[in-house]
């Protein structure tokens, strides 16, 4: 469905403005569109939240994931665990460090790499952006009674066993 809206551009004047509904280019799956659209329009919500308070979804994750590693990650290690390019994952740490919540340490063994580990304003500022990110969602979810809440993560576990137990298979005949 294509959208004309009438906008004002920053002179005042009025300019026709195409909106695309993005269902129009996704999947051959309505559904998987819906997952996807819901997925974007969370994380954008989400975003939103965290970027009032200096954060990000990025950075979160980042800082999520070096909270939770039980000790200092490489690099390679962290952007495996977020999910990220290395590249990508390089800029977030750059950013994160140059506010002083995360810390290159030389890596006792190699001394060619370095560890990344928290600072103790790191620390902190990983359990804001955590309590704001659970307050965004569970601003975003709460139309869902608890029933509704278990029956969405329950199909959507079957949808992730499904792919998973299909790429198993894929890899499997290679």
């Amino acid at each position: 469905m294509m959208v004309l809206r009438k906008t004002r551009d920053g002179d005042g004047h009025g300019m026709a403005q195409r909106q695309a509904d993005k269902r129009d280019f996704g999947s051959s799956d309505v559904l998987v569109d819906e997952l996807f659209a819901t997925t974007q329009r969370l994380r954008a919500f989400v975003d939103g939240r965290l970027r009032e308070h200096g954060a990000s979804v990025s950075r979160l994750r980042t800082l999520r994931v070096l909270a939770r590693a039980g000790g200092p990650l490489r690099m390679r290690d962290l952007a495996e665990l977020v999910g990220n390019a290395p590249r990508t994952t390089t800029t977030i740490v750059d950013s994160l460090e140059k506010d002083g919540l995360v810390e290159r340490v030389r890596h006792p063994e190699d001394r060619r790499a370095f560890l990344l580990t928290l600072t103790e304003e790191g620390v902190r500022r990983h359990r804001e952006a955590e309590e704001l990110d659970r307050a965004a969602l569970a601003t975003a979810t709460g139309a869902l009674a608890p029933a509704e809440r278990e029956q969405l993560r329950s199909l959507l576990s079957r949808i992730r066993t499904t792919v998973g137990e299909q790429a198993a298979d894929a890899d499997a005949g290679t």
